[in-house]
């Protein structure tokens, strides 16, 4: 059978079709001569008791019969049948009936003057219902649907999909449903491929298939893909006689491509921004948007982004752009090959050419295929994104222009965030340097090596720090330390500690007095900020409060190192036969904190001793505690191959294997030397007058036997005027030493605790002049105090070649 043949016979016929309806024959006075079974099932009268028996029986006058004109008027919930009337009815057992009645007249000869034909008025407005959701379907729903018989041959269709074919009805009724769409596919894995195979498993297995994908080119648009969600269902008769398969189609293109649009944005919110890297994150753009919205993306940035500042004003001409990402579907010549890699390089636009066009404008600019979008932020010109397309008519349309507006200003906020990070790293680094020494004094006391590993891998700047200070008497100052917290507060306040024991160290002073002055300093700085803002201050906001501190000082002419720490760990000491110890220094207090004092230790260091100094970020992490880091420590420095860098190098890869640390990591690496005898003459005087012409013939011999005889005259000078004060200003036997190191160092040490000072003598003045004509002489000169009295020490630069 065919469905269009099931269609006809299918019962169309409404409740008033009187065949189907309540039907009574009436004569000229209403009284009722016919009566149907469809009537007496209605009304409950059997045909004796009502023929012959008026119409007012069953069909009570309209005033009489309580209906009201609210329910005349109600409208039916369709079209209303022409000629229909609503009546109110008496059931056999007196209950009410609501009718829907139509009269027609009887012609031709005999007593039947009308025919009357009743339905219940739900049941025909239930059938009313029915014809508008059948005409609505038909004419205005924007579901195409169409009915195709076993053949698979287009029997009917609704005017939507009509529409979508762009011709009538007639023109291409009978055809196959692959004829009508050649080109398309399914793209709903696990189902057949073509349109027939799927109506034809639906025929066979009877089994409906729902929301298939199918993608192709609508007849009435030839060149432009659209895709609808398409459903299957086999239709059958009454009987179970299958006379065909059934389509519906919703065109969700617009739908399609908003999702589209959303999943790309969802992940470029996922895929950019996740390196505070500009040059990563241009990568990462281009990879979200090819090859799903565009066949080759290309971002292009300012010079002056790349460097961390924003593009200046002035002629687009004269801007400087750096191509720093190029991704392409078709790289190499191969579709959907790897995007290109390339090195950022300088890229010149001509006048007129798009890009050239939206640095002028600082708006998009669409030329056909190619859409370029400025990357801007807060206002600030950042470079450009241009998107391009292989196909010829693959243009983009308003909302994909939206769409790359919105993914490039997201990039640009990700650039701009990267571009703010290269300044501040810029800016951190270069503080860094200023803090902590970059290039060491190579003293004669030691050999050095050191290694800094800041916790705060972003900015690379950390609060542990490390020094070497040169101190008279070819001496050397070792300093370690840590600042409570990480990042750039922690790197200023230990900035601030470092200067200030660079200074206290230039006054010599023993480690001890060094760190109890550092102490007081700190404790000073609290209280500053208490009268500052006006109420007790907390003394662990100032990220000096706490810090700990190791200070040592080795002298290479009695090998004799004194140290002092404030809270700080020891060090670790490998001496020349390769035997480990960490000498038991008083711990004394972290800074800031008081309440204990601090006490310097003194060892004497075999020559070749190797003295570790370090901060407890290379020992103790959150997998290791602080002992097992100084076993490990310990038996790298008791390998005593390779030079100290080597040493630095293994410390760090054992007790940091992966190179980072959770602690701001600070090593200083000493091996200790001594000069020769024979660089060293010491000679005790008396504090007479005669000593200081004894002095001046000591210390000219021992220059002619170093062979510095053309600094006799010089030293000459300085050894009478330091010997003459300390005869005139202090007790005691005094001491003579030169040292024959870099410079020629000269000190006269005395029992007297006053220090000399350097001031101008009037025309008439007896004396004063001697220490200003030793200043001009001597290299730099000073005074250190020890617990016996002061040294006055020069140092002396030796004749040039």
């Amino acid at each position: 059978m065919s469905a269009w043949k099931a269609a006809k016979s299918a019962d169309f016929r409404g409740p008033l079709d009187v065949t189907r309806a309540a039907t009574v024959v009436l004569d000229a006075q209403d009284t009722v001569i016919g009566w149907g079974p469809a009537a007496e099932d209605l009304l409950g009268y059997p045909p004796h008791e009502i023929i012959g028996k008026h119409l007012d029986t069953f069909l009570p006058p309209r005033q009489d019969s309580g209906f009201t004109a609210a329910q005349a008027a109600e409208p039916a919930l369709g079209p209303r049948l022409s000629g229909s009337d609503i009546r109110v009815a008496r059931h056999r057992d007196g209950h009410e009936l609501l009718l829907a009645t139509a009269v027609s007249p009887l012609t031709g000869s005999g007593t039947a003057a009308h025919v009357l034909v009743a339905a219940e008025l739900e049941h025909l407005r239930l059938w009313e219902s029915g014809l508008a959701l059948l005409e609505g379907l038909a004419t205005q729903s924007p579901l195409g649907l169409a009915i195709y018989d076993t053949d698979l041959r287009l029997t009917w269709c609704n005017a939507a999909y009509e529409r979508e074919i762009g011709q009538p009805f007639a023109e291409f009724r009978g055809m196959r449903a692959d004829e009508l769409y050649s080109s398309g596919r399914f793209l709903t894995e696990g189902y057949p491929d073509t349109l027939d195979a799927v109506m034809h498993y639906v025929l066979d297995t009877g089994e409906p298939i729902l929301d298939l994908h199918f993608r192709g080119e609508p007849p009435s648009e030839p060149g432009t893909d659209h895709l609808w969600s398409c459903s299957y269902y086999r239709l059958q008769d009454a009987d179970g006689h299958v006379f065909g398969v059934c389509e519906d189609a919703f065109d969700i293109t617009d739908r399609y491509e908003a999702q589209k649009r959303l999943a790309l944005l969802v992940e470029a919110g996922r895929g950019i921004g996740n390196s505070l890297n500009m040059i990563v994150t241009a990568e990462e753009v281009t990879e979200v948007a090819v090859p799903g919205f565009a066949s080759t993306v290309t971002v292009d940035l300012a010079k002056e982004v790349l460097e961390g500042e924003v593009l200046g004003t002035g002629a687009p001409g004269g801007t400087d752009l750096v191509r720093v990402a190029s991704r392409s579907a078709t790289a190499n010549g191969e579709a959907g090959g790897p995007g290109e890699s390339r090195q950022p390089s300088p890229v010149d636009y001509p006048p007129g050419s798009p890009q050239y066009r939206s640095l002028s404008s600082g708006g998009l600019v669409l030329v056909d295929d190619t859409l370029v979008v400025p990357l801007r932020a807060g206002g600030n010109m950042l470079g450009l994104v241009t998107f391009h397309r292989d196909a010829p008519s693959a243009t983009f349309d308003s909302g994909e222009v939206a769409l790359a507006d919105e993914l490039t200003t997201r990039t640009a906020v990700c650039v701009d965030n990267a571009r703010r990070f290269t300044r501040e790293r810029t800016s951190s680094l270069a503080l860094q340097r200023q803090l902590l020494p970059q290039h060491l004094p190579q003293p004669s006391a030691v050999d050095l090596a050191h290694r800094y590993l800041p916790t705060d891998n972003v900015t690379g700047v950390g609060g542990d720090w490390f020094d070497v200070i040169a101190l008279s008497g070819t001496r050397v100052g070792l300093v370690v330390g840590d600042v409570v917290g990480h990042g750039l507060q922690a790197a200023a306040t230990m900035g601030r500690l470092r200067t200030t024991v660079r200074a206290l160290a230039q006054l010599d002073l023993a480690p001890d007095e060094l760190l109890k002055r550092l102490d007081d300093l700190v404790g000073q700085s609290v209280e500053d900020q208490s009268d500052a803002v006006g109420a007790a201050a907390d003394p662990h906001m100032d990220n000096a409060t706490g810090a700990t501190c190791l200070y040592a000082v080795y002298d290479p002419v009695s090998r004799r190192c004194t140290m002092a720490r404030a809270g700080h760990l020891p060090p670790a000491i490998v001496d020349p036969d390769g035997r480990l110890f960490f000498p038991d220094l008083p711990a004394g207090p972290p800074l800031g904190l008081g309440g204990l004092p601090f006490e310097s230790r003194e060892l004497e260091l075999p020559v070749g001793s190797l003295v570790a100094l370090f901060t407890d970020g290379l020992v103790e992490a959150r997998d290791r505690d602080i002992d097992q880091g100084l076993d490990v420590l310990g038996r790298v420095l008791s390998d005593r191959r390779g030079s100290l860098e080597d040493v630095c190098d293994r410390a760090v890869s054992e007790l940091l294997p992966d190179g980072t640390t959770a602690d701001d990591t600070a090593l200083l690496l000493v091996r200790t030397r001594e000069l020769d005898a024979a660089q060293v003459a010491a000679w005790e005087l008396p504090a007479e007058p005669v000593a200081v012409g004894h002095a001046r013939e000591l210390a000219i011999g021992k220059l002619h036997e170093w062979g510095l005889e053309e600094m006799s005259f010089s030293t000459e000078l300085v050894v009478s005027e330091l010997v003459t004060n300390a005869v005139r200003h202090a007790d005691g036997p005094l001491l003579l030493r030169l040292i024959r190191d870099r410079t020629l160092v000269c000190e006269v040490a005395d029992t007297g605790h006053t220090s000399p000072h350097l001031r101008h003598s009037a025309e008439d003045d007896e004396g004063g002049r001697g220490l200003f004509i030793v200043a001009q002489l001597v290299h730099r000169w000073g005074t250190r105090y020890t617990q016996s009295g002061k040294t006055i020490w020069t140092e002396l630069a030796f004749p040039s070649a």
